[in-house]
């Protein structure tokens, strides 16, 4: 079996890296996903924005069900289907990411732009700091391409503990 060469991470580009903590002003980050929804001709309907809000609200992942629940403190009647759509838009769209392995949702803060990014993902607190890093995607992609296959989703997460948990 020929095995294709493996890509080390450079250390010297450290301006391509950025760390996101997703605990940022949650009305601008809304501002901006209606500006780029209004951008892209996307409708933000009340609902999706609403859960956009919750979400970005948050300041770490929330789950659907979470969601669903805060949704009916305010309506009553806020089915699974209903949150889940919302969701499914958010996602499709880019302003949002799910985490896999908690199965829960973040809001990206740089909806303009479609990216790949790896989460580090505290196990103690369930914070999720997203790390974008273009030479974490071009890694992946190069290795994928050296076996031959095409992605199309790339959810990278890496489970552990944080600086701010350590320190307990």
């Amino acid at each position: 079996m020929i095995r294709p060469e493996v890509i080390p991470l450079s250390h010297s580009a450290a301006d391509k890296t950025h760390v996101h903590h997703h605990h940022d002003d949650a009305k601008s980050f809304v501002r901006a996903v209606e500006h780029v929804s209004e951008e892209r001709g996307l409708r933000l309907t009340p609902l999706r924005k609403e859960v956009l809000e919750l979400v970005a609200a948050a300041g770490k992942p929330v789950k659907a069900y979470d969601l669903l629940d805060l949704l009916r403190e305010r309506h009553g009647n806020a089915a699974p289907p209903t949150v889940y759509r919302a969701l499914d838009f958010l996602l499709e769209h880019g302003f949002i990411h799910k985490l896999e392995s908690i199965n829960a949702f973040v809001s990206c803060h740089h909806p303009a732009e479609a990216h790949q990014v790896p989460f580090l993902i505290c196990d103690v607190c369930s914070s999720a700091q997203e790390v974008c890093d273009e030479r974490v995607a071009e890694l992946i992609e190069a290795q994928a391409k050296a076996f031959g296959f095409r992605p199309q989703a790339q959810t990278l997460e890496v489970h552990g503990v944080c600086k701010n948990c350590r320190k307990s």
